[in-house]
């Protein structure tokens, strides 16, 4: 019925079909999502004529042409240095003092690690695995089930996309011409929500089942095992440190953050020895293949988002949703329904890339702000991460641990609902994502 109703709005035909049915037949096939999305919009550049294939390779290179995304790399590349020094188990070594009085203490630790590593890296599956391999034979040990240990590393790490600073925010921030700065402000309640969330369930769960004990400790003792851990580690936070006030004050850009970061997270591993220059070339590998997947997917993206704007695909979908409602309540809940559908089966950068063009002009009809758009779009992309078929975060703590992908999808569940919760307050509450910024953007 809905693509109904955009056919009738825009006339569409064979050369909008064909290169969606291309597409979706090329990722069924495991074909690289970014020549899936080039292959899909060359075809419909070429069917529909509305842009000459002579500015495609023009078109490709200006949609990277950003000075805004040096900065993927270089988080990127921070997050891998933050590991390969030690410093990341510094940051588990401060976050089990900080909970080892409750009961479920270490599974506590482990979400608020994947926070902290979040606030650096901002990739959630750098998180997945760095934070796995430390925790999860850990959990096992503390009395959790394996699938559900999977499933709490794989849920805590979805912080990577949703604390700042992200990638994903600052790959919106370009598709949608927002500042990154802005949104890492506006994402700093609703990412710290999630974790938030993500922490009471797994206390609630763990005092349903009873997995790990503690608790039993009195609050001299836990003083001094905090101090004894943050005079151990206190050198850590000088990362995140610099990254958040560089940003967040305005003296520093995000991809200036990233480029101070790095150096200093390098500076810090040569002083404690263990960094050296026989590293740098596995790291620098390691980020360059990161990165070599998200740069490719936004530029085929780009001739692809001329092409749908060409055709009035955006303003078509308007027309169309909102014939068949005009209640913002229900039309909210629809773009919650396709973002989380869409985060299930494909990577938060082509889900932006192609659906934030599409759904953003719904956002504005209905009132939403831009910036609570944006908020809402990425953390409900984020729920995708446990949730299969694709679920990434699933896949990468499956692949350290062995583990069943359904077994852990399924111990997962608990916390998919908590960050749908989320989603719903961030959707209908717009203060959560807008009450840090400057007036001008309320």
């Amino acid at each position: 019925m809905l693509w109904n109703a955009v056919n009738q709005t825009v006339e569409l035909g064979w050369d909008f079909y064909l290169p969606v049915i291309m597409f979706v037949a090329l990722i069924a096939m495991a074909v690289p999502v970014w020549a899936a999305i080039g292959a899909s919009a060359i075809t419909m550049l070429v069917m529909s004529g509305d842009l000459p294939l002579s500015l495609v390779g023009e078109s490709l290179f200006a949609g990277i042409d950003a000075f805004a995304l040096t900065a993927v790399p270089l988080f990127i590349l921070t997050g891998d240095v933050l590991v390969r020094t030690g410093l990341s188990r510094k940051f588990l070594d401060v976050a089990e003092a900080l909970t080892c009085f409750t009961k479920g203490g270490f599974g506590s630790a482990t979400v608020l690690v994947c926070g902290m590593f979040a606030a650096i890296s901002g990739s959630d599956a750098a998180g997945a695995a760095a934070v796995g391999r430390m925790t999860i034979d850990r959990l096992v040990e503390s009395g959790y089930p394996r699938p559900y240990a999977c499933a709490l590393v794989a849920a805590g790490a979805c912080t990577g996309i949703l604390i700042p600073p992200s990638i994903a925010y600052i790959i919106i921030g370009l598709v949608l011409g927002i500042s990154a700065s802005t949104l890492f402000l506006a994402a700093l309640i609703p990412g710290l929500a999630i974790l938030v969330s993500i922490l009471v369930t797994n206390l609630i769960v763990n005092r349903i089942y009873d997995y790990e004990g503690g608790g039993m400790m009195t609050f001299g003792e836990w003083a001094a095992n905090l101090g004894r851990a943050l005079k151990s580690g206190w050198y850590a936070f000088i990362v995140p440190g610099i990254i958040f006030y560089g940003i967040f004050s305005g003296r520093l850009t995000p991809t200036e953050a990233g480029a101070t970061a790095v150096v200093v997270t390098i500076i810090m591993g040569f002083i404690m020895r263990t960094l050296s220059l026989a590293d740098f070339p596995a790291m620098l590998v390691s980020s360059a293949k990161v990165n070599g997947v998200i740069l490719p997917i936004i530029a085929f993206s780009a001739p692809l988002a001329e092409a749908l704007a060409i055709m009035g695909v955006p303003q078509g979908f308007v027309t169309s949703v909102t014939g068949l409602t005009d209640e913002p309540w229900i039309l909210i809940l629809l773009m919650i329904g396709i973002l989380i559908a869409a985060g299930c089966v494909m990577e938060t950068t082509p889900n932006i890339v192609i659906l934030a063009p599409i759904l953003k002009p719904l956002a504005d009809n209905i009132g939403m702000n831009e910036i609570q758009f944006c908020i809402m779009m990425i953390t409900a992309l984020g729920v995708g991460f446990i949730t299969p078929p694709l679920g990434l975060n699933l896949f990468v703590v499956s692949g350290i641990t062995g583990e069943s992908i359904l077994k852990i999808a399924w111990r997962a569940i608990p916390f998919v609902l908590c960050m749908f919760i989320v989603v719903l307050f961030i959707a209908y509450v717009p203060a959560i994502s807008t009450s840090l910024l400057p007036e001008i953007y309320q």
